[in-house]
């Protein structure tokens, strides 16, 4: 019996992997050339939305992208997700409508060939640099001043405790928020980390339904950064009793099986 799991989970992860791989390798040559020039990169996001689509259909698992918010393309939104796994961006890109803007790790530019796509079209930081952390800042008041919805994972990197307890909150997207007077919305992903696990480089897919929800906008207008505190643990907690709920529905579920 453990065999068969095991082959089965083998030829799983090697199905996923292939129909992630694929949609990338067929709509480089057209990445490629768009990416010369800055005026077509809404272009190269939209290819980069088909890619993560395409993907995530194929890994025939069920996939909900519950909206309790309505998203009004005239606006302009900071999107705070939770972090949990390496299969968030692909949802947040499956799912935010629009050319948006995500800031993500450095290391995302050192992969083959999408590193220099990724390199022109989004935002790389290196947390453990204050300059890169600053120039990242400043890459995302440009953003927004360019009128682009942004995405900012508030805890910064992937926790041992994904998808259950979350990292302490930085202060970044709450303070582009209050600065530019934007509305915040929460976003949970409670099944991204039982997918497609943080394994310390290990690659080990595992099936599951996944989904991604769109809390409510939270309004900053009239904030001042003394604010700040208050409206981040209002996130936090929203994001952290959205992943309690659907932790305890996945143990009730497995457990009356």
């Amino acid at each position: 019996m453990k065999a068969l799991k095991y082959l089965s989970h083998r030829i799983y992860t090697t199905w996923c992997v292939t129909w992630f791989m694929m949609p990338f390798v067929v709509t480089y040559p057209f990445q490629a050339v768009l990416i010369r020039k800055q005026r077509w990169y809404p272009h190269v996001h939209g290819i980069n939305r088909f890619w993560s689509s395409s993907a995530l259909r194929m890994f025939l698992a069920p996939l909900q992208v519950e909206w309790r918010m309505r998203f009004d393309r005239r606006k302009q939104y900071i999107f705070t997700p939770n972090h949990s796994s390496y299969l968030d961006i692909p949802l947040v890109l499956h799912a935010i409508p629009g050319f948006i803007n995500f800031v993500g790790k450095s290391s995302l530019t050192k992969v083959p060939l999408w590193g220099k796509v990724y390199e022109k079209l989004y935002i790389a930081v290196d947390r453990k640099s204050a300059i890169s952390s600053a120039k990242s800042y400043i890459q995302s008041v440009r953003t927004l001043e360019q009128g682009r919805n942004l995405v900012i994972f508030p805890e910064g990197t992937i926790p041992p405790t994904a998808g259950e307890e979350l990292l302490a909150f930085k202060d970044g997207p709450f303070r582009l928020a209050i600065e530019k007077q934007l509305p915040v919305v929460p976003v949970t992903m409670p099944y991204n980390h039982k997918f497609l696990p943080d394994l310390d480089g290990k690659l080990k897919v595992r099936w599951h339904p996944l989904k991604i929800i769109m809390h409510e906008p939270i309004e900053t207008k009239g904030m001042t950064l003394q604010d700040l505190p208050a409206l981040k643990e209002q996130v936090f907690n929203i994001i952290q009793e959205e992943l309690k709920k659907h932790n305890t529905i996945d143990v009730n579920r497995y457990t009356n099986h």
